[in-house]
């Protein structure tokens, strides 16, 4: 544990900054912890930090002693609303890097005009829980190096968990997929939360603009509905316009916005 004081030259606070355990801070005003601040690393591998604080001095203080100690680049999520804790992470130096928006997802086909929405001719819908392993984790692969061929990939909101070899298929039973007789075209991936969250969808580069997406996006949103759930969310980068107009084209509503930050 190290224990550091930072002065710069306010005298309200005097705030002392204690590392607690590895990638954790505290800050203490006479003995009272007054914020924290945290370090991890997401799966996508990069490092993420976290400061929760009473007041500025405070913020500053942990921000200060944190970017000393931990390697660049560092990344951190805000709630675009929070102007505040928004101001302070520019006052550390980050600078805003992108915006995804929250969108709620109705699930009802009558609302969502899916009704009568089906695959292109030669290619079906296989259920989750129902794609066979290995042509799912090379769509899955395939997909992902088309992405990071172009935009790459940390500009998708979904995160890429490291496995052995590459694998990113963490959860085989969460896939959905659109098949053709030899491959699969394009896959969504849906996560049982507090909501069910739509964490990935996407078509390979050379069977896009085919109607895969709004057929899988039909399906997934079909069975939601059927086993009554009646709306589902999902995250889009606002830079994706493609994505935008999907959602929004099928009655779903941005709800709220984060920002992700980087130094």
């Amino acid at each position: 544990m190290n224990t550091k004081p930072f002065s710069s030259g306010l005298n309200e606070h005097a705030v002392m900054i204690t590392r607690v355990a590895d990638r954790q801070w505290h800050a203490l005003d006479d003995d009272l912890v007054v914020g924290r601040g945290h370090a991890h690393h997401r799966s996508d591998g990069r490092l993420f930090v976290s400061i929760d604080a009473w007041h500025d001095t405070a913020f500053d203080r942990l921000a200060e002693a944190m970017l000393a100690e931990l390697p660049a680049p560092l990344y951190t999520v805000v709630d675009a609303a929070d102007i505040d804790l928004t101001d302070a992470w520019q006052r550390a130096g980050f600078t805003v890097r992108r915006r995804e928006w929250e969108y709620v997802v109705p699930t009802d086909p009558q609302v969502t005009g899916l009704d009568n929405v089906l695959p292109p001719p030669g290619v079906m819908i296989v259920p989750a829980g129902q794609a066979d392993e290995g042509l799912l984790r090379a769509v899955d692969r395939a997909i992902r190096d088309e992405v990071e061929a172009t935009v790459g990939w940390q500009s998708m909101p979904a995160e890429v968990i490291p496995l052995p070899e590459g694998d990113t298929v963490v959860d085989p039973s969460k896939y959905a997929v659109a098949a053709a007789p030899d491959r699969y075209l394009g896959l969504i991936r849906v996560v049982p939360v507090k909501r069910p969250r739509i964490g990935l969808i996407a078509v390979r580069a050379g069977e896009q603009r085919r109607g895969i997406a709004r057929a899988l996006l039909a399906h997934t949103l079909g069975t939601l509905h059927g086993s009554g759930v009646t709306t589902a969310w999902a995250e889009v980068q606002e830079s994706n316009r493609a994505a935008s107009a999907l959602f929004e084209g099928i009655g779903a509503r941005p709800m709220s916005s984060n920002l992700e930050l980087v130094r």
